[in-house]
């Protein structure tokens, strides 16, 4: 197997060594030794100068030219003999010298299965498959440009962290993962969303680089520095968590932030057919016979400030309770005086309901879709070149969260809302909107005829709006601010962790409670609320 390249080897038994999320170590699943992370970057920093050393010995047997786009900067190399005079990249001139250096060529490679032929066969077979898209029918006009080209990579594969967090603001969250044998571009004028479409590449098939493998084929040279190819693994690896993300946070609007500095990372040569040809871009993939397309024009996504949301929502219920009163058979006056009511009340709980999201400004974002044919693989067979059944899925390894229990670090499941909870906060908003009325009936022995709900009048006036916006604001800060927490334990089994609480009385938070209760002026306005609240129970009770 291919992958063999990348694994990280058990130093007492030599056996491939896999790493645990959970205890973020590599561990041999034959003799239980560990390897730790910087021990297996190590280990590989010595395989990939024993791999330079044997390209240079074998370098000078190759007659290869280097060309150098005036344009776009790209670095190409070809055999000596071909006759290269334009960029296939931006169609600038390339101005052609001796390459007689090795040290920018990769330790690995994928060898080309398909052939240019059959390259453009698979672009045909989606034009025919797209026929009513524009960029099926400029691919068509740019059949002939099509050219192959060995593109410059980075196989990474290592643990990663992530930070995770709701773009509405709240707490962060840490989780770690592994990325398992993905690839990077490390080309600056290559669009990276269509080099990912025609992901991805079957591994078996990675062999140690030698200059054979090139022989009539063109090489483009890694142009990214270091720190902008960390971003690209950063930005992929963020994408492929996003969704164990938003399942585990319950939101779609998550942010997440990797940090990839603990992967290991060997430069490989990846087979891929390119078409670029001004808004016209195209590539197949040179071992499966995937084609991915980019679409020639943007989409535009628009994102609305906050407080035009909350118009927008208050006057579609607006419009919906008017529509109901109508619909029940009010008149039309007696409709917009209950509508206009209702209004004054939705336009306080929604305007508190968006207000979470006050950063939320006016903008403009554009992409370019990419369209894909489907996963099945081109393999040669005897009858020639057949498509797999079995169809090649990128391999993601779903992140751990980790939280910091009692001072140590632990791998925990997240749990946000649950049937209990949401029970628990209705239960007790409905306690908080019936307060007067509970009291009353234990007051007068639980005499519903002598109940009279005018005398809480004023405490539905004020806690009816209160309520809800309780129900759809601060209720999700208790709910999203406190998880709760399931320790997950080395057997796969898990377990409630539930924080110790002792009893200690807080000065900081007596002392200002009892200074409004019993300092005038401020204890007066707390002492006529709470005799009117008593007054108010006893009038639910007993009746005016």
């Amino acid at each position: 197997m291919g992958a063999n390249f990348a694994d990280v080897h058990c130093p007492s038994c030599g056996a491939p060594a896999h790493f645990d999320i959970v205890s973020q170590q590599y561990l041999c699943a034959f003799c239980g030794s560990r390897v730790g992370i910087k021990d297996a970057i190590a280990q590989k920093q010595g395989f990939r100068a024993f791999r330079q050393k044997k390209i240079k010995e074998s370098a000078g047997q190759y007659h290869l030219m280097r060309g150098t786009c005036t344009g776009c900067g790209a670095e190409l190399v070809f055999p000596e003999g071909e006759a290269m005079t334009n960029c296939a990249f931006c169609g600038r001139a390339l101005v052609r010298k001796e390459y007689i250096s090795s040290e920018d060529l990769p330790e690995l490679i994928i060898p080309f299965r398909i052939t240019e032929e059959e390259a453009r066969s698979c672009l045909e077979e989606w034009c025919d498959n797209n026929a009513g898209r524009s960029e099926a029918r400029h691919i068509r006009e740019h059949l002939d440009e099509l050219q192959g080209f060995y593109l410059p990579y980075e196989l990474v594969r290592g643990p990663v962290t992530s930070t995770v967090c709701r773009m509405d603001g709240g707490k962060p969250y840490t989780c770690s993962g592994f990325v398992d044998n993905v690839f990077v571009s490390c080309s600056r004028q290559l669009d990276n969303m269509l080099l990912d479409g025609m992901e991805p590449f079957e591994l078996d098939e990675l062999k140690a680089f030698d200059f054979a493998y090139a022989a009539g084929q063109r090489i483009k040279i890694a142009d990214v520095d270091d720190h902008s190819l960390l971003s690209r693994v950063n930005t992929e690896v963020s994408a492929d968590y996003a969704p164990t993300v938003r399942k585990t946070l319950e939101t779609k609007a998550v942010d997440v932030t990797t940090h990839c500095e603990s992967v290991l990372r060997m430069p490989v040569l990846l087979p891929v057919y390119y078409i670029c040809a001004g808004e016209t871009m195209t590539a197949v993939n040179g071992q499966t016979g995937r084609v991915s397309v980019r679409a020639e024009k943007a989409s535009h996504y628009y994102f609305i400030p906050w407080w035009a949301k909350a118009i927008l929502s208050t006057l579609l219920i607006t419009g919906i309770s008017f529509a109901a009163f109508r619909l029940f058979g009010m008149t039309s006056g007696e409709s917009l005086y209950l509508t206009g009511l209702l209004a004054l009340v939705w336009v306080i709980i929604i305007f508190c309901v968006y207000s979470d999201t006050v950063h939320n400004a006016f903008r403009v974002e554009s992409e370019r879709k990419v369209f894909r044919s489907s996963g099945h693989p081109l393999r040669r067979t005897e009858n020639g070149l057949v498509r797999d059944s079995h169809v090649i899925q990128k391999q993601i390894t779903k992140p751990v969260f980790f939280e910091n229990i009692e001072g140590v670090r632990r791998p925990v499941m997240l749990r946000f809302t649950s049937p209990l909870r949401a029970i628990h906060t209705a239960g007790l908003s409905l306690v908080v909107l019936f307060l007067p009325v509970i009291l009353a009936l234990f007051i007068n022995g639980f005499n519903f005829r002598q109940l009279e709900l005018g005398g809480s009048a004023v405490w539905f006036c004020i806690f009816v709006p209160v309520v809800p916006i309780y129900l759809l604001k601060f209720s999700r800060v208790e709910l999203y601010e406190r998880p709760w927490i399931y320790l997950l334990n080395s057997d796969g089994s898990r377990k409630r962790y539930r924080k110790k609480r002792g009893f200690k009385i807080d000065l900081d938070t007596v002392l200002p409670v009892l200074g409004v209760a019993f300092i005038p002026p401020g204890c007066l306005a707390v002492w006529f609320g709470i005799i009117s609240f008593i007054i108010m129970v006893y009038l639910t009770a007993f009746g005016f």
